[in-house]
């Protein structure tokens, strides 16, 4: 109360001193006004227990956020995340998206963006360029503009538009609704801002958790595919056989498969071997596969870039396309001749692994990537295989290298398959060496 008396005097002061031009008095109504101010901001009552309110405000809707995100980014939690957020803000309305679609919507602003409908307008330019944006509709026609540009008149709602950003790729939105152009002030952008961010942060932790699954998961389904029944009691039955017609070739055989399944098992321990070591795997694979189908049935070749031998790789990278060529291209007679190319370009480095033998069809091709198998070639019963070694290929592939890596698979019935990796930045491993 003293405080505003004082300031009420100073202004009365100041006032005269404008009217008579008394400059001595000005400068001493400004620094008393100056004085007041600073002594106001330090001296307000329970200035430290609202700050103290606010953070614990902002924590448990952080934490309730990250609880509700453990499922990722869904139609079942978005709308869960608006209804926890639009408390926080002065919005009337919130809405999240992915990339495609309105997952979810609250609030009481007519719109035609629902949750199940597209994703339109500002949301797709927010989605390119991976920045903060403000809207205002027009006559249902939305109009981006950007945070300098001003609101417009008449305009039915208006709204910020924040980006949800995951390994610098923008998976979604979240759009934010207000009835006023005049209510999306500076504290209102900086919470925009800020709420976008820590949906962003969770979702990262989301994914990275999401990936340690799959590496996991990846790996051992990929040791269940090698060593399996079929393949173990296949290959004893040979080296059981070729005791009794060729004593010393059982011995190598025997040795070859010890090796083999050991190596195997290590394999599975660690996450990255070196090249050279997945293609020594490989052609012991094919050394037990021979001995079984006869030397003649199967002839391979490799072809690996200079320093590209010492790369490292995921355990089981080239091992399963090979293994998948040999169970179901083989034809009934002649030879399936294999070849392995292991090639740099530019960053990155490409594998291929190449056959002459049945080919697939479109939907085969489809089911070998999506971990369903391929369907019997012929009658030789070849088709044990489950195709989850393959799909997991491919998702190690993008997990362990940088973005736009993956397998690609082109075939042509009769006419041979050939099974191509890019491995994204791996070839800067060569140059570092």
């Amino acid at each position: 109360m003293v405080l505003v008396l004082f300031a009420c005097v100073l202004l009365g002061l100041l006032s005269w001193s404008v009217v008579t031009d008394n400059l001595f008095a000005a400068l001493v109504a400004g620094g008393g006004l100056a004085t007041v101010i600073v002594l106001g901001g330090t001296t307000q009552p329970g200035n430290e227990h609202t700050r103290s309110q606010e953070t614990e405000r902002t924590l448990e809707v952080a934490s309730k956020t990250l609880k509700t995100l453990r499922g990722g980014l869904s139609q079942e939690t978005a709308p869960t995340i608006c209804t926890l957020l639009l408390s926080e803000t002065s919005a009337a309305a919130i809405s999240i998206t992915d990339t495609e679609y309105v997952l979810g919507f609250e609030g009481d602003i007519a719109t035609a963006h629902v949750p199940g409908s597209k994703v339109v307008g500002p949301a797709t330019e927010v989605l390119e360029s991976g920045r903060m944006e403000t809207f205002v509709s027009v006559d249902s026609r939305q109009q981006v503009l950007k945070r300098r540009g001003g609101f417009g008149n008449g305009g039915s709602s208006f709204g910020i538009i924040v980006p949800l950003i995951v390994q610098d790729r923008p998976v979604g939105t979240i759009k934010l609704y207000y009835r006023r152009g005049i209510e999306i002030d500076r504290t209102q952008l900086a919470i925009a801002e800020g709420l976008g961010e820590l949906l962003s942060t969770q979702l990262s932790s989301y994914e990275l958790d999401r990936q340690a699954e799959l590496t996991a998961r990846a790996e051992v389904k990929a040791l269940q595919a090698q060593i399996n029944p079929h393949f173990l009691f296949n290959t004893l039955n040979t080296i059981a056989s070729l005791t009794r017609t060729n004593p010393n070739k059982a011995r190598d055989l025997l040795r070859e498969f010890s090796v083999f399944y050991r190596r195997t098992l290590e394999s599975s321990q660690g996450s990255l071997i070196p090249l050279s070591q997945e293609l020594t795997q490989t052609r012991r694979y094919l050394t037990i596969e021979k001995a079984r189908f006869g030397e003649e049935r199967i002839q391979e070749s490799e072809h690996v870039d200079e320093g590209c031998e010492d790369i490292q790789v995921p355990s089981f990278l080239i091992q399963p396309i090979v293994e998948n060529a040999v169970r179901h291209a083989m034809k009934d007679e002649g030879a399936l001749h294999i070849d392995i190319h292991v090639a740099r370009d530019e960053d990155d480095i490409l594998i291929s692994v190449a056959d002459d033998g049945l080919g697939m069809d479109e939907e085969t091709v489809s089911r070998l990537l999506n971990g369903q198998g391929p369907t019997p070639h012929n009658s030789s019963g070849r088709s044990e295989g489950t195709g989850i070694a393959i799909k997991n290929v491919a998702e190690r592939a993008e997990r362990f290298y940088a973005a736009g890596s993956g397998m690609e698979i082109m075939s042509k019935p009769g006419q041979g398959t050939c099974v191509t990796l890019k491995l994204a930045g791996a070839a800067l491993q060569v140059t570092a060496q």
